[in-house]
């Protein structure tokens, strides 16, 4: 049992694994948070709701009683109109033009298990005996509007989940403008911000700051997650670091236009909220029906970042990715894009598959250039059919050529996309985002398709099942390279165009579930640039995604570090390219290429056949390794040692499922003159148990290896990388 009702006083306690919450009812009706953080045993905290009187400028809802003022109060819904002068967390527009609402209580349901969300991604459950989903039920008897709140507490996992649903049950429509997923109130101020900023080929930077009065926050207006900004936030208290201090994470299952902010009232209170941007929304409501909010998982953690980390690593992982592949160990791959770009032929390409297959590779993923006459980024997105010129004997030609080297076949799309330059837009102009008489603003030399219509939609679902049927493909690169400008629907009214983006987001969650479902034996993995939409909302239909555009290691040491913060190893795409690095201009080893790129789901992404034979023999001996230790790194609990944002070096390690081996990673940036002596303390191995580094017959114990360390970057040279490998005696 995950949730707690005291019905005599209608307080909800809602226990995860290692944290409480905790919200009641008022004899006013109105929903008053009284306690999120550490876990606690206390049936009854009625106690922590302080009644105080405030000055008149903090009015009062309740006449009779001046100790409840919305100004000052702590609440679970958050409206506009009513003495709340804070962030709102709904808002509506009635037909008398109103923006005022009241939410009161009516009742409540507990639910056994965790229902999915009508048309979005969510976190679920196996078993109803993993979690217990409480809905509480507020009405605005005046609107005629009633409000689900959904609150999830997972027994088996240390997560809770909030969304809202938007009932109209009046007999007019009704405009909502403001629809978060999640808001909750905190007693104090004394807290950082951390947030993951960056931008394209340099995503998830770590950024933290002090919170002050006032409104902070991020959000993207992109109609996408975007490389600027992740749908994640987190409130610290001052001095956290991976191991020590509390740590609340809020993290929106949502792929477009969000928000998530943190407000520092007059009284040094904070308000922290998350869900689709309000900013260019809003969603007609015609009588009878609902509208869904995105899910906000919040975690909390008692035990720093790693704490927090390891929560949503283990939610993701198992109840957020679904399907044959959320489990399975990734293959190892080449990927020829940076080989070739548009430049290749059919037998350029069974050219590095065969060097990919003498080196232990698995998989072979044909990029970009494959259909219609792609030639270069300016025509063709649309036109799924394969080039001829380019694939003489088509796409199933080819991928058997591949399939017959003993390698699986992978192909790039970018189904999102239109160029103006292709013969479905000749066909159908009006099947991009457009706004009447306004120019098509073109980036990337594209266009986006208005995947908020239903035939756009089953157009491109029927292509891509086409090709998909066409040939033995195994792997999927899900693209998508543009944000939505001039963000109109040709077949919405004019009192729905607002609508527009997020019916895109719900479109497109259409189009993957009805692909994924239909090919659950193909591995999908999402990619925007790279990183520009690595969000839950993906990852519920693609188990992985193409980490960063950016594939130099150095560059990588940050994205990889900064992206584990929320998401799980088993998620990241990782590959070596070549040198110079087409990105920076950097060169780097083979090795420290190596080790970053084994730091997630593997591959190459070069021309194999450019290779001397010296680098024949390293990357054939860096496929075996992986493959040993492809178990440990993408299922196995990842640890940050030192971090890339704090200094010269940066560390991070693996522990086997079954605890059996450690892999552990050590990179330098630079090299110093006389450096001082280093070593590195490992975490999470058994105290109590003895190691032996591979390769060695010498054994360590687990607690000094954690105490009192291994002595690293005793070799000079810059871009330097180390492995160790620890086995359980």
């Amino acid at each position: 049992m995950s949730i707690y009702i005291n019905q005599e006083k209608l307080q909800f306690h809602l226990q995860t694994r290692e944290a409480s919450y905790v919200f009641q009812v008022l004899p006013s009706g109105y929903l008053v948070h009284l306690y999120y953080g550490k876990k606690l045993r206390d049936t009854d905290l009625s106690w922590l709701h302080v009644r105080t009187e405030r000055a008149s400028f903090s009015p009062n809802p309740v006449p009779e009683d001046r100790t409840i003022s919305f100004d000052t109060l702590a609440v679970e819904l958050p409206v506009y109109g009513t003495s709340d002068f804070r962030n709102p967390a709904i808002q509506l527009e009635l037909e008398n033009g109103s923006t005022v609402s009241e939410f009161t209580y009516t009742g409540h349901r507990l639910i056994k298990g965790k229902a999915a969300l009508t048309g979005l991604p969510a976190t679920y459950v196996e078993s109803d005996e993993e979690a217990e989903t409480l809905v509480i039920e507020l009405e605005d008897r005046v609107a005629g509007i009633k409000i689900e709140l959904s609150y999830t507490a997972f027994t088996a996992f240390n997560a809770i989940t909030r969304s809202m649903r938007i009932v109209n049950e009046s007999a007019t429509s009704v405009n909502v403008a403001r629809a978060l997923s999640s808001s909750v109130d905190f007693p104090h101020a004394d807290y950082e911000l951390l947030q993951l900023s960056g931008a394209w080929t340099r995503e998830r930077d770590i950024v933290r700051r002090p919170l002050a009065s006032g409104l902070q926050g991020i959000e993207s207006r992109r109609g996408s997650s975007s490389h600027q900004q992740n749908p994640f936030i987190a409130l610290m208290t001052p001095g956290t670091d991976e191991d020590q201090g509390e740590v609340y994470g809020f993290s929106l299952v949502y792929s477009g236009s969000f928000t998530a902010q943190a407000e520092v009232d007059q009284f040094h209170t904070t308000r922290v909220s998350l869900g689709i941007n309000p900013f260019e929304f809003s969603w007609k409501l015609e009588p009878q029906e609902a509208f869904q909010t995105p899910e906000t998982v919040m975690v909390y953690s008692a035990a720093g970042l790693d704490g927090m980390s390891q929560s949503y690593h283990e939610l993701y992982r198992e109840r957020l990715a679904r399907g044959k592949f959320r489990n399975a160990e990734r293959p190892v791959l080449v990927n020829n894009w940076e080989a070739t770009y548009f430049g290749f032929d059919a037998d350029k390409i069974e050219q590095i598959a065969r060097a990919g297959q003498k080196l232990g590779i698995e998989l072979f993923v044909l990029d970009d250039g494959w259909f219609g006459h792609r030639d270069s980024d300016n025509s063709s997105l649309g036109d799924w059919i394969v080039d001829k010129n380019k694939l003489p004997q088509g796409l199933d030609d080819l991928a058997n050529r591949v399939t017959g080297l003993d390698m699986q076949f992978g192909l790039w799309f970018e189904p999102e996309m239109i160029s103006p330059d292709s013969e479905l837009y000749r066909a159908h102009p009006d099947w991009c985002l457009h706004v009447p008489d306004r120019r098509r603003t073109e980036g990337r030399q594209q266009l986006v398709l208005d995947f908020s219509r239903q035939d756009v939609r089953d157009e491109i679902v029927r292509m891509l099942t086409d090709v998909l049927g066409s040939a033995p493909i195994t792997y999927v690169k899900w693209d998508m390279n543009r944000n939505m400008t001039e963000v109109g629907s040709a077949l919405l009214p004019a009192d729905r165009q607002r609508e527009t983006a997020h019916r895109y987001m719900l479109g497109l969650y259409d189009v993957m579930e009805r692909i994924t479902s239909a090919f659950p034996n193909i591995l999908f993995e999402s990619c925007s640039g790279g990183g520009g939409r690595f969000d839950p909302g993906m990852l519920y239909y693609m188990p992985q995604t193409w980490t960063s555009d950016n594939t130099d290691a150095i560059s990588r040491l940050r994205i990889q570090y900064g992206t584990s913060l929320v998401y799980p190893v088993s998620s990241m795409g990782s590959h070596i390219s070549a040198v110079p690095n087409h990105q920076v201009n950097r060169i780097t080893s083979l090795e420290i290429r190596g080790h970053v790129a084994m730091s997630g789901n593997f591959g190459y992404e070069l021309d194999l056949t450019k290779f001397t034979e010296e680098e024949n023999d390293i990357v054939k001996a860096q496929v075996e390794l992986y493959k040993e230790i492809r178990g440990t790194v993408q299922y196995g609990t990842f640890r940050r040692l030192l971090s890339p944002f704090e200094g010269n070096e940066t560390a991070w390690m693996f522990i086997a499922p079954d605890g059996s081996e450690a892999v552990v990673f050590y990179f330098r940036v630079l090299s110093e003159p006389n450096a001082p002596l280093q070593r590195l303390k490992l975490k999470g191995l058994d105290p109590n148990a003895d190691y032996r580094l591979k390769g060695g017959s010498e054994t360590f114990t687990g607690d000094a290896l954690m105490y009192g360390g291994i002595s690293v970057g005793s070799t000079s040279g810059d871009y330097l990388s180390e492995l160790f490998r620890f086995e359980r005696v």
